[in-house]
């Protein structure tokens, strides 16, 4: 288990490497300073870590979610016209009621972030006497199971509302093209085998179960 902490601390954020000039006057590869959040703060930040490398775990099919910057990708959405609900309609009045009423709550997703963050901190540090950060995975599990089935209380944000809000951007920083922030190296398009934005592939659309050979490549032309 500490092996496996550590391994998500020294990845959390990490960015693409660089190239400095070494002391001889060769250029070698190093590591770029690690991501700063702009718009988390250092506990929302240590909980959005810890959520998504629980989300989408390193396995032997492929890296997690952290290995692939996803808490980046949601940071820098945060700052979008999205994450202030510029494309939802946010008037009330907000009736709770079944999913065909739509979202009815009067918080844009980087707002939704704020509650859910803080009750799911808040849950930890009332049963555990910890942040969620600083819980084992295993407890960690238990209260993002219980965040899922809707059975916390983050005062008037149903804990499953947030959770669904959670998962689906992780998956989208998993999954969506480097460009925005996620998907480093493009690791989540390698597990998948998906060509990414490669202008033609149709060859291959109908050969179910036929490795694709040629990697991935993504909007700004990195290749896999």
């Amino acid at each position: 288990m500490s092996s496996r902490r550590r391994f998500m601390q020294g990845l959390a954020g990490a960015a693409a490497c660089g190239t400095v000039l070494a002391s001889s006057g060769r250029a070698g590869p190093v590591a770029a300073p690690p991501y700063r959040p702009q718009f988390f703060d250092a506990a929302e930040w240590a909980f959005l870590v810890a959520a998504c490398d629980r989300l989408i775990p390193a396995d032997a099919s492929g890296p997690g979610a952290v290995a692939l910057d996803v808490p980046r990708f949601i940071d820098r959405q945060m700052d979008t016209p999205y994450a202030h609900g510029a494309q939802w309609y946010m008037n009330g009045p907000f009736m709770a009621g079944p999913d065909n009423l739509g979202y009815q709550l009067p918080y844009a997703p980087r707002e939704l972030y704020r509650h859910g963050i803080a009750g799911m901190n808040a849950h930890a540090a009332t049963r555990h006497g910890r942040p969620f950060a600083a819980l084992s995975a295993a407890l960690q599990d238990d209260l993002l199971r219980a965040a899922e089935r809707g059975s916390l209380v983050f005062g008037d944000v149903p804990s499953a509302t947030f959770f669904e809000q959670l998962l689906a951007n992780v998956m989208e920083g998993a999954f969506s093209d480097p460009i925005h922030g996620g998907n480093t190296g493009m690791g989540g398009w390698a597990m998948l085998g998906f060509p990414g934005a490669r202008a033609d592939f149709m060859d291959w659309v109908d050969q179910y179960g036929v490795h694709y050979p040629l990697g991935s490549v993504s909007i700004s032309g990195e290749r896999a």
